[in-house]
């Protein structure tokens, strides 16, 4: 089959195009799906460029060409080890079930499914989660195979590259939301709201009936408002002085950077903020007189909690969300996707098509 190998950490050269890797074959309890699309994300990048080593303080897009040369190789995975190289990516799939593994039942073969990229063990916790494309082959390839459980049938009239936008960025956005346990009527501000993530966020808040104030570029502010944004300031404002201080019931930030200890000020006290992404730089500045005294809740959000993908699939089907496809391309030319992925001048997902 062919499929975008990762070699090791460093720039576009240790993404390699094969069109001679052997297919998977399913082990007892998966499935094997054709790919028919899959989504660049975050992730992607930040495992090519060692971006995840603790070694490294600044925002994602500062070693997106070339990579973090300087990174320390012991902690540059996800879960704080070292990744296994070669490694295919893509942790967004949609594909279509062509066999299946012991224990899974035959009819199951031709549907078209999204796979739920953590994969969480049913007998262990936090320490035993695998991620789609990180701890184990992913989507960038003609063929993948994903634990049938993990692999949910879905029934709708949207396009693969559409269904292709959805399961990590808004299994992530719902996430969040749920964790902060966001209710109609409350204030909630988005950061990064015309990446995947935010412009995700958006809409499962304003479908919550919250009130949804976003933070993004000029020229995509149009574009996030018509998601469900009631306002969209740019991405240079002071929130401070243009929302006022505590007027925010929660945060979902996927930014983080020198912008973080505004988004406490603008927190109620008793406010929620939760987190899954530093674009901006991974370390900030926090007074934990803040914190504290103003009794903020916390949530670092990777995992997903039970119940989310399955809810995530039911709004989908339903019609509820509507996809953001930035641009689709071929994988052959993931070079040319990450690249555009790193301008943010998109709004949305960008799409591969095996």
């Amino acid at each position: 089959m062919k499929a975008v190998l990762l070699k090791g950490h460093g720039g576009y050269d240790q993404l390699e195009y094969r069109d001679a890797v052997p297919i998977p074959v399913p082990r007892a309890g998966e499935v094997l799906i054709r790919v028919l699309a899959a989504g660049v994300n975050n992730t992607d990048i930040n495992t090519r460029t060692a971006w995840y080593s603790r070694s490294v303080t600044e925002g994602t897009a500062a070693g997106g060409a070339a990579g973090f040369s300087a990174a320390r190789t012991d902690d540059s995975g996800w879960t704080g080890a070292l990744p296994v190289f070669p490694r295919i990516q893509g942790a967004d799939a949609c594909g279509r079930i062509v066999s299946v593994g012991q224990g899974v039942d035959a009819a199951r073969i031709g549907e078209r499914v999204l796979i739920e990229p953590v994969f969480r063990s049913a007998h262990g916790g936090l320490e035993r989660v695998i991620y789609f494309g990180s701890e184990c082959d992913g989507a960038f390839a003609q063929y993948a195979r994903a634990p049938a459980v993990h692999a949910h049938a879905m029934s709708s009239a949207l396009s693969d590259v559409e269904l292709a936008a959805f399961p990590c960025a808004y299994s992530a956005a719902l996430n969040m939301l749920t964790r902060l346990n966001v209710a109609a009527g409350e204030t909630v501000l988005v950061t990064g709201a015309s990446g995947g993530v935010g412009s995700a966020a958006v809409q499962l808040a304003k479908r919550r009936g919250a009130v949804v104030l976003a933070i993004a570029g000029n020229a995509k502010a149009t574009a996030v408002g018509s998601l469900g944004a009631s306002r969209v300031y740019p991405r240079d404002a002071d929130l401070t002085a243009a929302l006022g201080r505590e007027s925010v019931d929660a945060v979902i930030d996927v930014v983080g950077g020198d912008g973080f200890p505004a988004l406490l000020e603008v927190l109620r006290r008793g406010g929620r903020y939760a987190v899954a992404g530093a674009i901006a730089g991974p370390t900030v500045q926090l007074d934990l007189r803040t914190l504290y005294l103003k009794d903020l809740r916390f949530y670092g959000c990777t995992v997903l909690e039970p119940g989310v993908f399955a809810e995530l699939v039911s709004h989908i089907e339903s019609g509820e969300l509507r996809p953001m496809v930035a641009s689709v391309h071929p994988l052959s030319a993931i070079v040319q996707a990450q690249q555009e992925f790193l301008e943010k001048r998109h709004t949305g997902k960008i799409v591969l098509i095996p």
